[in-house]
């Protein structure tokens, strides 16, 4: 029993290691956001520099630099991929029957089924089995269709002007995806990746420098542009959404996991990319594309709050029962 006590208080001081630090910087943007230090123009120019430049960069540094071909496992990426499609579907054929503010849906579904994989997700399956190429192989069958998914639900379900027709909505969704920065910069980190390709030292160090910017910017704009009075107007959908994000998604399809057959660092994986927090780049997707960033944030904010908990919850679920060791 003490044995059993200690692991959990471990993995409970494991998690709170991993997501308090992302919270309180958060708390720093919101801070200096009141003391004058920081303003709402900042938030605008910090938040379309992190769309276009840190982010894309972040993320061809991670795909670009692991041996694709050396680790790819066909099954686990299309798990990755097509548990990614059916909750991305279903929340949001649920929201629009559900949810009454239609402005709100956007932002709802894509706060609800988009985690931060690329950031927290690679932290814990590195603090829990050192360097891993799971991480990655999950990256590529989850995030490049986050961001194909977000670009679509956030283009058909944003304030559009009246009289736009359904065909023009997808033109403007294709469009959309094409330029869309972070799949881009995906697309040619698997290029890098299968080609082999090495850049000089000058050049990795610069888009190392360039990627380390985009989490810590994220966040600090994520606080300073959050509004806590009109996010308590929207708890409801908040508690709604961080419900779906941490416990529901997970519950539905983690025993699939396992049934066939994945454990070990490849269950932490899935496990993270169901039940990891909503990834910060959702609040600068909504706001770059016309839908409701205040929601955004406040699930943002909720869901790296109680991250803590439910994850540390999972681990020691999947420990018990032996999915991962």
């Amino acid at each position: 029993m003490a044995l059993i006590e200690g692991g959990t208080m471990d993995n409970f001081i494991f998690s709170i290691n991993v997501t308090l630090p992302i919270f309180l910087v958060m708390a720093l943007g919101w801070g200096l956001k009141q003391i004058g230090m920081l303003d709402d123009n900042f938030v605008k120019v910090a938040n379309k520099f992190n769309f276009n430049v840190t982010l894309p960069f972040l993320l061809f540094r991670d795909i670009s630099s692991v041996d694709i071909k050396a680790v790819f496992d066909l099954q686990y990426v299309l798990f990755c991929a097509l548990a990614s499609s059916a909750c991305f579907w279903l929340i949001w054929g649920g929201t629009k029957l559900f949810l009454k503010d239609k402005y709100m849906t956007g932002a709802f579904v894509q706060a609800s089924f988009r985690s931060s994989a690329a950031v927290m997700g690679l932290a814990f399956i590195q603090n829990l089995y050192g360097q891993s190429a799971m991480g990655p192989l999950m990256i590529i069958g989850a995030v490049p269709l986050y961001n194909i998914y977000s670009v679509i639900v956030l283009t058909f379900e944003g304030r559009q002007e009246k009289d736009v027709d359904r065909a023009g909505k997808i033109k403007e969704a294709c469009v959309n995806i094409l330029k869309n920065p972070i799949i881009i910069t995906i697309f040619l980190g698997l290029v890098v990746s299968l080609c082999g390709l090495r850049f000089p030292v000058l050049v990795d160090k610069t888009v190392g420098n360039i990627a380390q910017m985009a989490t810590p910017l994220a966040l600090v704009t994520l606080g300073a542009g959050f509004e806590g009075r009109k996010a308590l107007a929207k708890i409801k959908p908040t508690l709604a959404a961080s419900f779906i994000k941490l416990v529901l998604q997970p519950a539905l399809l983690v025993p699939l996991a396992a049934v066939l057959g994945f454990t070990g660092e490849k269950m932490i994986g899935i496990l993270i990319m169901l039940a990891s927090p909503t990834t910060p780049s959702c609040y600068i997707m909504a706001k770059n594309m016309k839908n409701d960033g205040t929601l955004t944030a406040s699930i943002v904010v909720a869901t790296t709050l109680l991250a803590s908990f439910t994850l540390t919850a999972w681990i020691f679920v999947l420990k018990t029962v032996g999915w991962i060791s």
